[in-house]
């Protein structure tokens, strides 16, 4: 397993935790669209970082994106799987033809 893969099986572990005790169960008890939000405003962070090329920042903001992303998809039922299924799909793809390819919305 990778880091990523143990992170987001201890998130969905957490999930089914006391609230009071764990940082990921309590922002899960909230709803999806906390998450959101949290995951939303670490990508802004993250952004701040890489703007201002501060590295050590960036590293660190990355990892709560990385984090906060997957707790985000957890509240959704969504699963690292089947979101590396689907970057697996796209691999060879030039991300041009990827996006013509998408529905029109």
């Amino acid at each position: 397993m990778t880091t990523l893969t143990d992170l987001a099986a201890t998130i969905a572990d957490r999930a089914e935790a006391d609230p009071e005790s764990s940082w990921t169960a309590k922002l899960l008890a909230k709803g999806p669209e906390k998450c959101a939000e949290k995951f939303g405003e670490e990508a802004i962070e993250a952004i701040i970082e890489a703007v201002k090329d501060n590295r050590e920042g960036l590293i660190s903001e990355s990892a709560d994106v990385l984090f906060h992303l997957l707790v985000m998809l957890q509240s959704r039922g969504v699963t690292l799987d089947e979101v590396l299924a689907e970057l697996a799909r796209r691999q060879g793809t030039s991300g041009i033809a990827e996006k013509a390819a998408r529905p029109k919305t």
